[in-house]
């Protein structure tokens, strides 16, 4: 088996909820990988993600590689544009909305703690 893995966002399985205007691809198992986690998540315009998450080990990197958005990041919420670069750190409760032409967000992360260390929170916008 070589030392490297090349996958395509696009023949990955969509995994997001029914009720949700985003693509979710998730491509750590793909690429065989446990040291990192890359997703791509695809957003309607103006599609938010229902809920915010933190994590308790795994810091993580977000892309925005095309349209715009915002990022809700405990109470602060920030401006994104193509080709943003936006770093968050475990304890910190995240989640993004798209803007009027939507967004394609790719996150980075680290090594997944055995069983995840993700928690959830609902109705976490305003």
């Amino acid at each position: 088996m070589p030392d490297w893995t090349k996958k395509n966002f696009d023949d990955l399985r969509d995994v997001s909820p029914d009720h949700v205007d985003i693509q979710w691809r998730f491509a750590r198992d793909a690429l065989g990988s446990p040291e990192l986690g890359i997703s791509r998540f695809t957003y309607e315009p103006g599609a938010r993600m229902p809920w915010g998450h933190r994590h308790r080990e795994q810091e993580e990197a977000y892309v925005v590689a095309s349209g715009s958005g915002r990022a809700k990041l405990d109470d602060e919420i920030i401006e994104l544009r193509p080709w943003d670069v936006l770093r968050v750190a475990p304890g910190v409760t995240r989640s993004f909305e798209a803007g009027p032409e939507g967004m394609d967000l790719i996150c980075i992360g680290g090594r997944k703690p055995k069983g995840g260390d993700a928690e959830r929170f609902e109705d976490f916008w305003p």
